[in-house]
């Protein structure tokens, strides 16, 4: 079944679950996708992702992404919204790979560390503060689109990737993990609402873990 977005359900006849297994559920998940992705780095050739070109890379990430990403957010059914966060997972696996095969284990290991580090203590500040990452999640997207804009435009036309914009990024997606922590409690707490809310931190602790491996990576 398909249904209101899930960020803006506030009622629900699926069964309320416990705020320990709820997070159990999104820890549980995003797990998940850290695993498939690094079975896809421990697995896969770095190069594979691109062997047909970054334009056809890049169209069927996004394809993939999007239609991952509708999923689920769209329905309220566990399997569904788990297929949906594969769908999105697996793309992500590819560009994981292909960026960590560029540095030495222990710089990812650092940016690893580094990652979690921040993830905890942005879940901890949307615990405390929601009303303020709701505030600002407007300004995060316009920068976030804006940053992918020109970086879009620096890598394909001019083969270019000025480092500040990781330092953006980072900041961008530091931002969003406590912003989808607070809306990840703000809704009814059942299994799917779990999935998907694990989901969409997947994406923000992906990107911002990009981020500063390569902006560990350039600093050394």
């Amino acid at each position: 079944m398909m249904e209101a977005n899930v960020w803006d359900r506030r009622e629900t006849d699926d069964t309320i679950i416990s705020a320990t297994a709820y997070n159990f559920v999104i820890g549980a998940t995003l797990l998940w996708g850290f695993w498939v992705n690094y079975l896809m780095v421990s697995n896969l050739d770095p190069n594979l992702a691109f062997a047909w070109g970054r334009w056809t890379f890049f169209i069927l990430y996004f394809v993939s992404c999007f239609g991952g990403i509708y999923l689920f957010n769209s329905s309220d059914q566990p399997i569904v919204s788990f297929i949906g966060y594969n769908l999105v997972v697996v793309p992500f696996g590819f560009i994981v790979n292909a960026m960590v095969s560029q540095y030495q284990p222990a710089i990812v290991l650092d940016a690893i560390r580094t990652t979690g580090g921040v993830t905890i203590i942005m879940m901890l500040l949307g615990s405390a503060y929601p009303a303020f990452f709701q505030k600002i999640v407007g300004a995060l997207t316009a920068a976030l689109f804006a940053v992918i804009i020109v970086e879009m435009i620096g890598i394909f036309f001019f083969d270019a990737h000025p480092g500040i914009l990781d330092w953006i990024v980072a900041l961008i997606f530091c931002g969003y993990i406590g912003y989808d922590w607070g809306r990840a409690n703000s809704i009814p707490k059942t299994v799917d609402n779990a999935i998907d809310s694990a989901a969409s931190l997947y994406m923000d602790i992906i990107n911002l873990f990009l981020r500063i491996l390569r902006i560990m990576g350039n600093r050394r």
